[in-house]
């Protein structure tokens, strides 16, 4: 996912989800042990609770490719098997996100995933970046838990005066000073304008 426009770019960054391959294969018992028939009753249920976001033919292709990562046909995919894979493991975000993704079922798994789908509106895309930047899980995020994340992101390229310039102009600019705190509402006024491209490519063919 891309941020395109003046300052509020930095506090995002490219965010690749695994690609998929179509498959026919069997889903887990209530997303759990690998057993059952992936039958088109479980497609569609998979489908309803991704908000149809994802098409048939995509949700088979996810499946293929969470099967590969759940390599003990456990029903649910660890931290570790979500490091395997060297874009997710490269994200400089990669720890916040594994609070989001360790121990996902395939249905959970696919509805993460839809934030990234073309069909998915703004509110839903930032709505899984304002989680991100929640690390807390509180339901609003200060000044120290964006600049936390802006840190991870620009590294020693950025020195901490630098970083909380550019955060207080951002914030500045939407109306909200360094003492706000942006509930979702908030966070989506800051961001929503910004341009953001993120998707997930999942070939059906």
């Amino acid at each position: 996912m891309y941020v395109c426009t003046r300052t509020s770019a930095i506090f995002l960054y490219p965010l690749h989800p695994p690609v998929a391959s179509p498959i026919s294969a069997s889903l887990p018992d209530s997303m759990g042990t690998t057993s059952s028939v992936l039958t088109q009753y479980d497609i569609e249920g998979v489908q309803q609770h991704c908000h149809n976001l994802f098409s048939q033919h995509e949700i088979v292709s996810l499946y293929q490719r969470f099967c590969q990562l759940d390599r003990n046909a456990k029903g649910f995919i660890s931290a570790d098997e979500f490091l395997s894979v060297p874009e997710f493991a490269m994200n400089p975000l990669s720890q916040r996100l594994l609070k989001m993704v360790d121990g996902l079922n395939f249905k959970d798994f696919v509805a993460f995933l839809s934030a990234f789908s073309a069909k998915a509106n703004m509110e839903q895309k930032i709505g899984l970046i304002f989680n991100v930047y929640d690390s807390d899980r509180n339901g609003k995020i200060s000044f120290n838990d964006i600049l936390e994340v802006l840190q991870d992101l620009s590294g020693v390229f950025m020195s901490n005066e630098q970083r909380e310039k550019v955060l207080v102009q951002v914030l500045k600019e939407a109306g909200y000073t360094r003492e706000s705190y942006l509930m979702l509402d908030d966070f989506i006024k800051v961001f929503g304008n910004s341009g953001l491209k993120m998707e997930v490519e999942i070939p059906v063919d």
